[in-house]
Order: structure tokens, then C-alpha cells, then sequence
């Protein structure tokens, strides 16, 4: 089953809101977010790059770090009130104007 974003922000509240601390500051979300953007490039860099991982080393995904950098925004975007459907309209009017002819487009003919 597919989830909206709405959804997906509801989720998220009602699993933070069951706790006393709530969201965190935005300070340390933003901090929280860099750490895990941080995991998310060491996990593609033993995957992708010049760095194979230690034979002591977890075994983490890429798609639970991706995991984890979505679950931060909602938080961030919840605890200031922002509608994440509605940001991403925006950026997505934003491309497709400012960038409408930026990059070569596949021939559909």
C-alpha cells in the first residue's frame, strides 16, 4: 500500500508524540540530519567507491539510511508546521520552470 506524504507525517507525530522530550530542537535536528547524510555517503562509498567496508563493520543499507534521512525531514518539517506535499509542489514548480530547458530531454517521438 502506498503512502502520501500527509500520511507519512501523521506516522511520524503520532510515534513522536507518544514521548515527553517530543521533537527536538531545529538545531539539533539539522545536526541530527547531517549525521545521518553522513552515514548515507559512507554506506555509497563502500558500495559504489574506493572504500570496501572493515570486516567488523555493520552491514547497513542504503535504503535505511535513505530511511533514516526521511524519517529526520518529516520530524524537522512537523515540528515547524511545513507540509512536505506542499514544499515539494514548490520545488517541483520551481524546476520545471527555472530548469525547464537546463538539461538534454529524452526524444519521446
Amino acid at each position: 500500500m502506498e503512502k502520501s506524504m500527509a500520511e507519512m507525517q501523521r506516522e511520524v507525530d503520532r510515534y513522536i508524540s507518544q514521548f515527553k522530550e517530543g521533537y527536538f530542537s531545529p538545531l539539533s535536528m539539522m545536526a541530527r540530519m547531517s549525521e545521518e547524510v553522513g552515514e548515507l555517503a559512507r554506506e555509497v562509498n563502500h558500495q559504489f567507491g574506493e572504500k570496501p567496508k572493515k570486516p567488523d563493520e555493520v552491514d547497513n543499507s542504503i535504503e535505511m539510511e535513505l530511511g533514516d534521512i526521511l524519517f529526520i525531514a518529516i520530524c524537522f518539517a512537523n515540528s515547524l508546521g511545513i507540509d512536505l506535499a506542499e514544499a515539494h509542489d514548490k520545488v517541483m514548480l520551481k524546476f520545471n520552470t527555472r530548469d525547464a530547458d537546463r538539461w538534454t530531454k529524452i526524444n519521446t517521438d
